[in-house]
């Protein structure tokens, strides 16, 4: 996260991941005022493990970029409701992204389906995540189906 502020998103996001039994590390670094740390952290995230990370900013929301340029792992960023724009800065900043660069960018807020993807990512190799999405989905149906309109 680009700020503490963003905590209030994003623990949708630990939270889903941890439903699903995948482990997640949380951090608050700025891609404008922690360059140096940022670049750092990243820089390892392969090393230690990680298949995926997710970047929640607002505003200018830099942070997915900048953490995509330092690492190749898959990108999901997250563009966080700021007060100016309603969010709308923060999501346009997030997917124009220059050629060679990519980032996967959910909906202004989208914390929880960062997380999912996320968890699709880590599933194409892990038949157990997969078969727990599987359930998730067909749960996901079953409260659609169950519904009435009384």
């Amino acid at each position: 996260m680009g700020s503490t502020s963003d905590w209030g998103v994003m623990k949708a996001a630990t939270d889903t991941l941890a439903q699903f039994g995948v482990e997640s590390e949380t951090k608050v670094l700025s891609a404008h005022r922690t360059p140096a740390e940022l670049e750092k952290w990243v820089s390892g995230l392969r090393d230690r493990g990680f298949a995926a990370v997710i970047a929640a900013a607002g505003g200018a929301a830099h942070l997915a970029g900048v953490v995509a340029a330092f690492t190749t792992l898959p990108v999901i960023g997250v563009p966080i409701k700021a007060r100016a724009l309603e969010g709308i800065d923060s999501l346009l900043s997030m997917v124009q992204m220059p050629s060679g660069i990519p980032v996967a960018v959910v909906a202004i807020d989208g914390a929880k389906n960062a997380a999912l993807l996320a968890i699709e990512m880590l599933a194409v190799t892990d038949s157990g995540l997969k078969q727990k999405m599987d359930d998730f989905r067909a749960q996901q149906a079953q409260k659609v189906l169950a519904s009435t309109l009384d």
